[in-house]
């Protein structure tokens, strides 16, 4: 097996564009020597880096978070099991509250988004007075752990 990788094969094990692998570099998220022809070669490793980063944003991690998490190991190596049991917990907190934001737009999705609108007939019995006011701008029954009136 070679020990690096043209941006193509990455491309093409990983399932993500060369245009995103492009913007990946430019980020920060990953490294490429260049060839003598000036051709991006990626080592190996970079395989499951670039896994790590599309599974991050899977669960909605943003880029500047997945940027941290990857600085925060050695010389830019790709997570270990430990590694990664590390970053997957500190996550923990933020994946819990995206769950239960899904699961009340699940749940509420039907009968009211839980802006304060008033202009559904339904907000008027579940908003009255736009009681949703008091909590902000916005879907804000959605975006807290409130409960609607």
């Amino acid at each position: 097996m070679d020990e690096e990788l043209t941006i193509g094969a990455v491309s093409d094990r990983t399932g993500v564009a060369t245009s995103a692998l492009r913007f990946y570099e430019s980020q920060g998220l990953i490294h490429a020597t260049r060839s003598d022809g000036g051709q991006r070669r990626y080592v190996r490793d970079t395989l499951r880096r670039v896994s790590f980063i599309r599974i991050a944003q899977q669960v909605g991690l943003s880029l500047d978070e997945i940027r941290n998490a990857l600085s925060s190991l050695p010389d830019n190596r790709t997570p270990t099991p430990r590694d990664w049991e590390r970053l997957s917990t500190s996550w923990r907190p933020r994946l819990d509250g995206q769950i239960a934001m899904l699961e009340r737009l699940r749940d509420n999705l039907a009968g009211c988004i839980g802006c304060g609108c008033l202009s559904l007939k339904v907000c008027q019995l579940a908003n009255p007075g736009d009681e949703a006011a008091r909590l902000g701008a916005g879907p804000r029954w959605m975006m807290e752990q409130q409960e609607t009136p």
